[in-house]
């Protein structure tokens, strides 16, 4: 291989191994998914639904809810994010996962970035090998402050990529 070819492949495979290198160092380690393949990536936008209820120690603080969010692939819907937590794609396939790990966000306004184990699935098409979600790059959600009224809620607005897996490649 001549000299400059050499030193081209160098380079672009020093900056591959960096590139490489930054991308694992932004994903927290708790939330990883060594060993599984990402089938999907779609972005999310919403809001975390907090309900003002009674607390063990009988007073009243917000308590998260449920989140309602809509599923988009280059700003086109396809899908839905509601409690369960449920991830329903518009191919009819169907994800409800339980969280395993987590970790902060960026900011204190910032809901956790998590690690989801899929529990249980339904039809078939882009959502039905998955076996991991995570969410990541979250923006917002986080409500907090004194609620006054049993029984009140607050939709606190929210962005996210939600990150679908599956075991394997």
């Amino acid at each position: 291989m001549p000299y400059s070819r050499q030193c081209l492949f160098a380079a672009s495979f020093a900056a591959a191994t960096m590139l490489a290198g930054q991308a694992s160092a932004q994903m927290p380690s708790a939330i990883e998914a060594p060993g599984e393949t990402v089938v999907a990536t779609f972005h999310a936008e919403g809001a975390q639904v907090y309900e003002c209820k009674a607390g063990a120690d009988g007073k009243l603080a917000w308590a998260f809810r449920e989140p309602i969010a809509t599923l988009l692939l280059d700003g086109k819907t396809v899908g839905r994010h509601y409690a369960g937590p449920n991830w329903e794609h518009a191919d009819g396939s169907a994800v409800v996962a339980k969280v395993v790990a987590n970790a902060p966000g960026k900011t204190a306004g910032d809901i956790a970035w998590l690690k989801l184990e899929v529990t249980a699935r339904r039809g078939n098409g882009t959502l039905s090998g998955v076996t991991t979600v995570q969410r990541i790059n979250t923006h917002g959600g986080v409500h907090a402050g004194a609620c006054d009224k049993a029984g009140a809620f607050h939709s606190a607005p929210y962005a996210t990529d939600y990150v679908f897996l599956r075991k394997g490649s």
